[in-house]
């Protein structure tokens, strides 16, 4: 079988399309014939050494996957032969096939195509767990969006909406805004031109942002902790700008703001019951047409690392994925 493997930790360059025997699932696993999978930003930070759980080497890039059941390790239930399933991997799913924990598949319905299986765990699970658990949004509440042209920050968007939100996107462009429109916005901020706490605070009528979803980081973070309602809470996703926030603890007092860090992948592992329970919750909402990934973007196996540089140097809108057919 064909993949793409990173032998030294270089970053993206480093990968290169190599032939592999087809691996074989231990206890407890299922091997995947890969018909597509998703592209994300931790891609690249894995290549380099700089992820949260990093593999041995060498590896595969690739955390999202859908395609169909070829093999089941002994023993396994709940997942049958030809299953078409969408799976999270540790690694691995820049690949035509991939084992993966049963644990960590679910089955999709017949009207969810490959390419959509593929761009919904990671972006819609990280946005559901972010804003149903950890930051609990209620309707009513006002939501602001950043970077929400993004993989994650478009689902966060149409999320914010299902659960009732008012939502201010910010992205950095007309027609990064424009996108975020269709997917429900209800106000725009454009964070290149906009003082982003004065409009914010404009918008709320001087009350203040009740939940920030903040995949950016930077100067985003900090004029986001000056423009929150009483209560507010921070979600800390990532920091696709580059700088790390360093909180000054004391603008967490003056309005009893909370800072919540977010690290989907943990639940896999940690408490996979909620990642189910969420998991099965967004399946529900993309049948009955509430939900729609924006896949901008698809490319061949072979094209990895470009269909990577989009994502990484954040021209893409939405979510990028690879095919391996």
């Amino acid at each position: 079988m064909r993949a793409i493997v990173c032998h030294e930790l270089t970053g993206p360059a480093s990968l290169r399309l190599e032939e592999l025997a087809e691996p074989r699932p231990g206890p407890g696993q299922v091997r995947i014939g890969v018909r597509a999978c998703g592209v994300n930003f931790a891609d690249s930070l894995i290549t380099r050494g700089q992820y949260q759980k990093q593999p041995q080497l060498p590896f595969s890039p690739g955390f999202e996957v859908s395609g169909e059941v070829l093999e089941l390790a002994a023993g396994v239930e709940g997942v049958a032969r030809g299953d078409r399933v969408l799976a999270m991997t540790p690694c691995g799913g820049y690949a035509e096939q991939v084992v993966a924990d049963a644990n960590r598949c679910l089955q999709i319905p017949a009207e969810m195509s490959w390419e959509h299986a593929a761009a919904f765990p990671v972006v819609f699970g990280t946005s559901h767990i972010a804003l149903w658990r950890r930051a609990r949004l209620q309707s009513g509440e006002t939501l602001v969006v950043h970077g929400a042209s993004g993989g994650v920050g478009l689902t966060a968007v149409a999320i914010g909406k299902q659960l009732g939100a008012t939502v201010i996107a910010t992205a950095s462009s007309p027609e990064k805004l424009a996108l975020a429109a269709a997917h429900g916005a209800d106000h725009l901020l454009d964070s290149s031109c906009e003082d982003v706490r004065e409009r914010i605070r404009e918008l709320t009528a001087g009350r203040g942002a009740d939940v920030v979803y903040d995949p950016v980081g930077g100067e985003l973070f900090t004029a986001s902790l000056r423009s929150m309602a009483l209560e507010g809470r921070i979600l800390v996703i990532g920091f696709a700008g580059g700088g790390v926030p360093q909180i000054p603890a004391n603008h967490l007092l003056v309005k009893n703001v909370d800072v919540i860090g977010v690290n989907w992948p943990a639940y896999a592992e940690l408490n996979p019951r909620v990642m189910t329970e969420s998991l099965q919750t967004l399946v529900r909402w993309y049948v009955e047409g509430a939900i729609k990934p924006h896949v901008s973007a698809s490319y061949p196996l072979e094209e990895a690392l470009a269909a990577l540089d989009q994502v990484v140097t954040r021209k893409s809108t939405g979510k990028v994925v690879i095919t391996t057919a």
